[in-house]
């Protein structure tokens, strides 16, 4: 609770505890669909389910890939095809199936702002507005609860406030836009850093992050809403600027750090949810004035986005508040470090991930579900083994809590060339990242009341042979230490998709507690 902070921890019991959860069930009614929205023969049998007010994300099956197919992605790609016209057929089976405020997908705030989003989007694609009963509905939604939204301090609060941004834009309700675009000022203010970091370490939550400020800031501007603050602007900048650094440019790939769960929003270009290059040009036109080096993109050009004189520069070195980043040649290693300002969604730190070009040859796990089938998902892909970094005595970081929340979150700090943490048991490890003339030199050391510490390297699925001193593949590892050393090649798990996991293999390295320095040598050439 003290590391989540006073604000966190307050808006999290307002907005679990009975007064919001009783203010909730009032303003979510069962209410009647309107008129224009009432289907002839539902697509879908009706699902009443439980009121919104009562539902538990977590209690059941995997609630988020209902979620993922219920955001109305299809309504701005039916605008694009010229297919508008089957849209409001679309909305009366979808409300005829999912009735207003019951059932899963009214159990989310967060999720009922996305819908806004893209219907909004498909009719101005369409050169109309959305159909004004429908906005109302989701809008009463996204407002609900906010202090739920806000006590999160991630993705949730920027896409609600969007969301009624935007419904109030759509519905001529000029005070609720008001309302959206002040805490859509105050979230960005307070999740994105100066330098452009996210609340959220994680490319793939940053990426819809910059998607769904997009989309906000283009219908605000084309319906003549309330301007975005210059610091909010300028904030988003420096999110799309960071998001760059990190992005493949050959094939859109970002590192699978932190949650990774597919998550995409409007994707006017058919780009699916690996490849961010439109999302970057999108965000560059809109918040950098700029080309993120992909000036043919069809979604730009369908929103009518011209194109930039100047363009995004590829980063070099660089350094952020949690990342850092080194390059070697076409090689480029991407290290997680602190300070964990916000709450962290994986036991991660100094995690390094290395990409030669398009080939992510030291690679993080991903995510696996949040609600699997297989509860040991949770505590491995979210702990050290599922990451390039070093594990004491088979425990994580910090205590695992519940699927979003850890305990005892370890002290951390800045070096020149990488970072340190140390946990609630006095164990540190410190690491630095150099550039090479063929790759990579990577320095760990370590400390504190250990019995055993394992180094691991999550390798590119090909043909690895171990030997002696390390690994002979697609690229040569060297480990060396101060002590002993044993090496394995083991086999790994890694989530490529959302509630997937395939096979990989992994190099560890081994030691006692009187070891204090490894040393790893990646050869690239």
């Amino acid at each position: 609770m003290r590391r989540l902070g006073p604000r966190a921890v307050a808006l999290a019991l307002i907005g679990r505890g009975h007064l919001a959860r009783a203010l909730m069930s009032a303003r979510l009614r069962d209410r009647a669909v309107p008129p224009g929205l009432v289907a002839e023969a539902p697509a879908i049998a009706p699902n009443p389910g439980l009121p919104a007010a009562r539902f538990r994300a977590m209690a059941g099956a995997d609630i988020r890939p209902l979620w993922e197919a219920n955001r109305w992605a299809e309504l701005p790609r039916l605008a694009l095809s010229g297919e508008d016209r089957r849209i409001p057929a679309f909305l009366a089976a979808w409300f005829a199936a999912n009735p207003p405020y019951r059932g899963p997908n009214w159990g989310c705030g967060q999720e009922a702002a996305l819908r806004a989003l893209h219907l909004a989007l498909a009719a101005a694609l369409a050169g109309g507005r959305p159909d004004a009963g429908a906005m109302r509905l989701l809008a009463r939604r996204v407002a609900a609860n906010p202090a739920y939204a806000m006590a999160q301090d991630n993705n949730h609060p920027i896409s609600e406030a969007a969301g009624l941004l935007v419904c109030g834009l759509a519905t001529g309700k000029a005070r609720m836009a008001r309302r959206g675009a002040r805490r859509l000022d105050v979230a960005v203010a307070r999740l994105v850093a100066p330098d452009g970091s996210f609340a959220q370490p994680s490319p793939a939550y940053h990426r819809l992050l910059l998607d769904v400020v997009a989309v906000a800031e283009w219908l605000r501007r084309r319906w003549s809403g309330p301007p975005a603050a210059p610091l909010t602007l300028e904030r988003l900048s420096a999110a799309t600027l960071w998001l760059h650094r990190l992005a493949c440019p050959r094939t859109g790939a970002l590192p699978r750090i932190g949650h990774q769960d597919g998550s995409h929003f409007a994707d006017l270009s058919g780009a699916g949810p690996d490849d961010a290059r439109a999302s970057l040009e999108r965000a560059a036109r809109l918040f950098s004035g700029a080309s993120a080096g992909w000036p043919d993109d069809p979604g730009c050009a369908a929103m009518g986005l011209p194109v930039p004189v100047n363009t995004l520069a590829q980063a070099g070195d660089w350094a952020s508040l949690g990342f850092l980043g080194r390059r070697s040649g076409r090689a480029r290693a991407i290290l997680r470090t602190g300070p964990l300002r916000f709450r962290p969604g994986h036991a991660d730190l100094l995690h390094l991930d290395l990409w030669t070009g398009s080939e992510n040859l030291l690679r993080d796990g991903g995510t696996g579900a949040y609600n699997p089938a297989d509860p040991g998902w949770i505590p491995y892909f979210q702990g050290a083994a599922a990451h390039n970094t070093i594990g004491f005595d088979g425990e994580d970081q910090m205590p695992r809590l519940g699927p979003f929340l850890f305990a005892h979150w370890p002290a951390t700090g800045a070096l020149p060339d990488g970072g340190w943490w140390r946990d609630r048991r006095g164990r540190t490890h410190a690491r630095e990242v150099f550039a090479t003339p063929d790759g990579f030199r990577v320095e760990d050391r370590i400390g504190g009341p250990f019995a055993e510490a394992v180094l691991r390297w999550r390798l590119l699925p090909a043909e690895w042979a171990l030997t002696e001193d390390g690994v002979s593949g697609p690229a040569r590892l060297v480990v060396t230490a101060d002590a002993p050393l044993r090496l394995r090649l083991v086999e790994g798990l890694e989530s490529l998709a959302y509630g997937e996991a395939y096979p990989l293999p992994v190099l560890e390295a081994r030691v006692d507690a009187q070891a204090r320095r490894l040393t790893t040598l990646i050869r690239l050439t």
